[in-house]
């Protein structure tokens, strides 16, 4: 896996046309695998006999893997993503009242509104900067973070930190002592938050997940807590952010599409669906592990390997999404649906949120400015440094064409 990421599509294509699960060499040299066919990756993401629990990860467990590994903390934070059985049920039930598709419901206002006050910022950006603005920083980045924040009541003035914090946990291109401040920085910043909410309780997830009990009488941890916070903080908005930035490149550089959906040929969900399965917001998601010698798609997984989920190359699957899957195509069959929000006990809980972020931003920005485009080649758009994240890190646009 190249450390510095990239476009992952050539790459995909390449090996899917050998076979849907490969070997793969992670940074420092650790061996794993990565699943890329769409069927396979179905059947691996909800197979009975395979954990995301790090005492599961044979190196881990042997004693082979840095402190500093970059990709340590997908492995060993403790939340719903690397929870098995009883306890990814506890952990889950607790979360999964802030994303109920009412609660979704009842955010729509709010969403709006944020929505439209960040155009303005973004027409105000582009008329100091030649008519050109960022819309990824400007607007593609504060609508989730700002959700997703006040979902958890986190104060604006981290808003900002935690995004640079994300991104370097989310990096596989930085050395360890640089992946460590970043997580001792993160976990610094979300107990200051969990402090602040365990003195003045509101009407907030993390206040709820604070007070929590279950009626056996668990409840959350402290490691447990702030992992979990973690984690609906980099999956609430980083993925989102990814999904809105790709599917404005997607429009620009497909002007057919974005007509279609302007004369009522096709829907912003349309948009949105196609995106996640053709731009895929997540790569390579770690991390799976089979707990025991495992055969998918033809190929043995041993066990304790730590496996990648390719949700990128599973989207563009032709042996699931037909020949044509390279083509962004908002009217195209549904018959297969993909996988870029998961599968399994582990399916995304807040997909009808980022689903709901994303109809909500793309109309309402391209209703504005119907002559947004690029400012600069698609080619010459700096992509993230990480196979775990699939974009761009900016995103220059002409608000008017």
């Amino acid at each position: 896996m190249d450390p510095a990421g990239g476009c992952p599509h050539a790459a995909n294509a390449r090996l899917l046309a050998r076979g849907p699960v490969t070997s793969v060499i992670l940074p420092g040299e650790v061996e794993g695998m990565a699943v890329l066919g769409h069927d396979a990756l179905k059947e691996f993401l909800s197979h009975p006999d395979v954990a995301k629990d790090a005492r599961h990860f044979a190196a881990l467990q042997a004693g082979e893997i840095a402190d500093g590994w970059p990709l340590r903390a997908f492995a060993t934070v403790r939340g719903m993503t690397t929870a098995d059985g009883a306890d990814h049920r506890r952990l889950r039930s607790l979360v999964s009242k802030a994303f109920t598709a009412r609660r979704v419901e009842e955010l729509r206002p709010r969403v709006a509104a944020l929505t439209d006050s960040l155009l303005d910022g973004l027409e105000e950006a582009a008329a100091t900067g030649d008519g050109v603005a960022d819309l990824r920083a400007h607007f593609a980045l504060p609508l989730p973070m700002g959700v997703i924040c006040e979902l958890l009541g986190v104060e604006a003035a981290h808003h900002d930190r935690l995004h640079h914090l994300s991104n370097l946990i989310v990096a596989t291109d930085i050395g360890p002592e640089e992946a460590k401040a970043a997580n001792r920085e993160m976990v610094e910043v979300l107990s200051a938050v969990a402090a602040a909410r365990t003195e003045r309780p509101g009407d907030d997830l993390t206040s709820a997940l604070i007070a929590a009990r279950e009626e056996n009488g668990d409840r959350l941890g402290p490691h447990e807590l702030i992992g979990t916070l973690m984690l609906t903080i980099i999956a609430g908005h980083e993925t989102t952010l990814n999904l809105i930035t790709n599917a404005v490149r997607a429009l620009c550089t497909h002007r057919d599409q974005l007509a279609l959906v302007r004369s009522g040929g096709a829907s912003w969900a349309d948009v949105v669906e196609e995106t996640l399965r053709w731009d895929s917001p997540v790569s390579y998601f770690p991390f799976r592990y089979p707990t025991r010698d495992l055969a998918v798609g033809g190929t043995v997984i041993p066990r304790g390997t730590p496996v990648l989920a390719g949700y990128s190359a599973a989207g563009r699957d032709p042996s699931a999404h037909g020949p044509d899957a390279g083509r962004f195509d908002i009217a195209r069959d549904r018959g297969v649906r993909h996988l870029s929000l998961g599968h399994g006990a582990h399916y995304c809980m807040g997909a009808p949120l980022a689903r709901m972020e994303g109809v909500a931003a793309l109309e309402r920005l391209f209703a504005r400015f119907p002559g947004l485009d690029l400012a600069v080649p698609e080619s010459e758009l700096p992509r993230h440094a990480s196979f775990v994240g699939n974009s761009v890190r900016r995103l220059p646009v002409r608000l008017r064409g």
